[in-house]
């Protein structure tokens, strides 16, 4: 028995090490979206962030007894395809508890099984495909900290009809996203007894949208609604600009057009469109102590001086806020265990971020974070900065 003894002592001390390295360890979060393509910088809107509300957390002391958050970022393109290769590595990364996904939606909606499977738990803070929260999986690991198609649709509606617009062209980039758009004006307008005026899609990486552009004209539109992404809004915007001041259809568009990806694919005069965009928040004139004192991180972490110089905005606050709720739920359930964590994020109690108070942010029966309440409109400023219409 003697002889054993030592063998059993090693086994203790090595076991002990473990739980040790263990409870020092860093909680990872995941980052899964397109850093490099066409709405790359939305991604980099989503991780600034991101590396926001960590920095906060870390200095706080971090969650758990003092261990650290980290971020790791994996770029699948915006390519559903990509993502699913890409997902395995990812969910099997030491410590990882939740993934933050990017502007696409497709991604996730097509990796639903898996994620589900793996208890893996993703947040969106920009997608807003209503398939990414919105399905038959239960327990439900996908949860929102953005805007929601159904309810953008009905926003983006009710604001043209309260501007004496009439005949409502439709134009959706061709895609599952564009799908989920699709079906979402079509029940808002159907629930007011009227239909679209023309309904055109738009390939991805389309660079002229002339033809979509004309068959809504023909069609008699007094305005356009728009829900597709920077490269393929950029092109309808082009078209757009190319008619006489007095031709321009107003656009009433999907927040997936913020980042400075369709500033800069749309070319110069763009302020001379009226483009409405759907917002959830702006750093701009923002007089919430939280948000000055994030805007004043900002600038400290990415060298930039002034408010209009925080692209993606509403990406960066609602990743901000994903990562505050995702590092309180793990407070709450004392673990990093995934299932645990999912549990506490449908108890939080209230929490002021930078996008609203959430109370609560979820619950067992509503993943969405956000409402139509803390929807605005914003329009391009001559400096292609979107600066919120409304308070």
């Amino acid at each position: 028995m003697r002889r054993l003894l030592p063998g059993v002592f090693g086994l203790v001390l090595l076991c002990c090490g473990m739980a040790v390295a263990q409870e020092s360890a860093p909680i990872v979060l995941g980052l899964h979206a397109d850093m490099s393509s066409g709405s790359a910088l939305a991604g980099e809107a989503i991780l600034r962030g991101a590396q926001l509300a960590i920095a906060e957390i870390n200095e706080q002391g971090g969650l758990l007894g003092g261990r650290k958050l980290e971020l790791v970022v994996r770029d699948h393109h915006g390519v559903p395809t990509r993502a699913t290769e890409q997902l395995p590595e990812l969910a099997s990364t030491p410590h990882l508890v939740a993934v933050l996904s990017g502007l696409h939606g497709p991604p996730v909606v097509q990796n639903l099984r898996y994620i589900h499977e793996q208890r893996l738990i993703v947040v969106s803070p920009w997608a807003s495909t209503s398939g990414v929260v919105h399905h038959d999986w239960s327990p439900n690991y996908t949860f929102r900290v953005s805007v929601n198609d159904q309810q953008m649709a009905e926003y983006l509606i009710a604001q043209a009809l309260a501007r004496g617009h009439k005949r409502l062209g439709i134009v959706l980039e061709k895609t599952a996203w564009g799908r989920s758009n699709k079906t979402a004006f079509s029940e808002a307008l159907a629930r007011r007894q009227m239909t679209p005026a023309c309904m055109q899609w738009i390939n991805w990486a389309d660079a002229d949208g002339e033809e979509q552009l004309a068959e809504v004209e023909r069609a008699g539109a007094d305005a356009l609604l728009l829900a597709a992404n920077a490269p393929e809004s950029a092109a309808i915007v082009r078209a757009l600009m190319r008619r006489p001041a007095d031709k321009r259809l107003p656009i009433f568009a999907h927040g997936g057009i913020s980042g400075p990806d369709f500033v800069r694919q749309s070319g110069a005069l763009l302020s001379q469109v009226e483009l409405h965009v759907v917002q959830t928040f702006s750093f701009i004139g923002n007089p919430g102590a939280r948000a000055k004192a994030a805007a004043a991180r900002y600038h400290a972490l990415f060298g930039t001086r002034s408010e209009e110089e925080i692209f993606g905005p509403a990406g960066t606050a609602q990743a901000y806020d994903a990562v505050w709720l995702l590092a309180l739920a793990i407070q709450k359930a004392k673990s990093t265990e995934r299932s645990r964590v999912r549990d506490a994020l449908e108890r939080l109690g209230p929490y002021e971020g930078l996008v609203r108070t959430y109370q609560p942010p979820f619950t067992p029966s509503r993943h969405e974070a956000l409402s139509p309440a803390d929807y605005k409109l914003a329009t391009f400023n001559p400096r292609g900065v979107l600066v919120l219409a409304q308070p």
